[in-house]
């Protein structure tokens, strides 16, 4: 960011609005919405600035400006619709070191205003930088559709009855507290018109020290990352990043997905990969249960899907041998999105109707997986973290008859920036891994169609059906013999 988001107070403070024409009074129906003492700085002012002062909304300062004018302002616009004026008083501003907003000039601009969507006290504040005003533009009309319109008087409500909340609902009940408020019950009767309604459920419930059926147990939520790209997360995923007090993660978890977690929510680094493990399985299980256990909601953030090669069922032991409350969120796993990077289907009507995903590095207990026992015609087969052994993993499949000069995608990186998507044919992949350096994260992509079927059959076969056509031949030739014997 080049310009850092945030929200001045205005209350008892100045705003100086330098011109008297509609540029400035554009300006003057934006600061209206604020309780700020708007200063009109012109010497004469158009008709709805005039009307403006006439009705106490705003002071006319028509004398000669001066540093002074500006001097202790929370900020000043400077809108007189002259280049050469608004550059002089540009620096006048800058003197008496006020924030300065100069209209259509972000050059001398320490300040721009934001489309705002305003729903008081809530508001939505939508920045460009100046760069893309039209698409700020479009993003507020999006969420205006969004929000509904009486939604800030249920935030508004919410902030009065804060000190009473403070001083009958427990410390660690209250963000369960305010999450019943917005997202359950009393939101939905707010909304549909019945603020009535939902103050009275509000009010019972702050009467009883807790919200209705909120769960003061901790939970653990396995959730799924993705491959890479943050905004391939589902929304379940993301609500639960927001929900989370305490968030582990690992080396595959991009930081843009980090990044939606709730901003107070502690985070902790496993930092689990192959062959560097510095948590090790069991501790990472015994710490995100302990965490619940203290009543706090955890977030084990894996990349791609918890269920597949994420040991999420050790994890999920462990939660249910605590007692702990426990819920896995899928996510896009590495195969689905290396197909959709490639723009291709991992299964072809007709051709491959079998998908199976193997891993190429096991456990300790079996670390040489045989991961394309499963592969032949007819199948797609994604090796997941199988760089490492790609040369036995190719003269696996060779062995099994798959033609040397079929094709191979490999994958790096899906979805993230650092992407790269490769092929090769089978006898040439090793080589292709070692000079393009992958050893880490790649997903190998075999597909072996129907039609490659008789390429792919192997010569021990055919021997084999010669054999028996063989055999089948002679005891015809037997059956032959014998009928004629007996017609004789």
């Amino acid at each position: 960011m080049k310009s850092f988001p945030m929200f001045f107070r205005t209350s008892g403070r100045r705003i100086v609005i330098a011109g008297g024409g509609e540029q400035a009074a554009q300006k003057a129906r934006l600061i209206l919405k604020t309780d700020a003492q708007i200063v009109l700085a012109a010497p004469e002012l158009d008709e709805e600035l005039a009307a403006l002062v006439a009705d106490g909304r705003a002071e006319h300062h028509a004398q000669a400006l001066t540093p002074e004018a500006f001097s202790g302002a929370a900020m000043a616009f400077i809108a007189t619709g002259c280049p050469g004026w608004d550059a002089a008083l540009h620096g006048l501003a800058k003197a008496a070191h006020c924030p300065v907003n100069v209209v259509d000039r972000p050059d001398l601009c320490d300040i721009t205003t934001p489309s705002i969507v305003d729903r008081d006290p809530v508001v939505v504040a939508i920045g460009t930088e100046g760069t893309a005003p039209v698409l700020g533009r479009d993003l507020k009309t999006r969420i205006e559709q969004m929000l509904p319109a009486n939604i800030g008087g249920l935030a508004a409500l919410a902030g009065r009855l804060r000190p009473a909340v403070a001083n009958h609902v427990p410390r660690a009940k209250r963000r369960a507290f305010w999450a019943w408020v917005f997202k359950s019950g009393p939101r939905d009767a707010w909304v549909r018109g019945a603020e009535r309604e939902a103050a009275q459920q509000i009010k019972q419930a702050i009467a009883t020290s807790a919200a209705p059926g909120a769960d003061e147990a901790g939970s653990i939520t396995l959730v799924g990352a993705g491959p890479g790209a943050r905004d391939l997360l589902t929304l379940r995923a993301v609500e639960r990043l927001q929900e989370a007090d305490v968030v582990f993660y690992d080396r595959l978890v991009d930081a843009e997905v980090l990044e939606l977690a709730r901003r107070d929510a502690e985070r902790v680094f496993v930092g689990k990969h192959v062959g560097a493990h510095a948590w090790p399985q069991d501790r990472i299980s015994q710490a995100i249960v302990a965490e619940a256990s203290k009543g706090r909601r955890v977030v084990r953030l894996k990349s791609g899907d918890p269920g597949i090669f994420g040991r999420a069922g050790e994890e999920v032991e462990a939660a249910r041998a605590a007692g702990v409350a426990v819920e896995i969120v899928p996510g896009v796993t590495a195969a689905s999105a290396a197909a959709a990077s490639l723009g291709q289907s991992l299964t072809l009507r007709g051709q491959t109707d079998t998908l199976v995903l193997a891993t190429g590095t096991g456990c300790a207990d079996a670390p040489l997986p045989d991961c394309v026992r499963h592969a032949g015609p007819g199948t797609t087969v994604a090796v997941y973290m199988g760089a490492r052994q790609v040369d036995r993993i190719c003269a696996a499949l060779a062995e099994r008859g798959f033609p040397e000069d079929a094709q191979i995608d490999v994958c790096v990186d899906v979805s993230k920036g650092s992407q790269r998507l490769l092929s090769a044919a089978l006898k040439d992949v090793p080589e292709l891994l070692r000079s393009e350096a992958i050893d880490g994260c790649a997903i190998l992509l075999v597909r072996w169609p129907k039609r490659l079927a008789q390429i792919s059959a192997r010569p021990v076969f055919q021997s084999s059906s010669n054999l028996i056509a063989g055999l089948i031949n002679e005891s015809r030739t037997v059956e032959e013999r014998i009928s004629v014997n007996v017609r004789a």
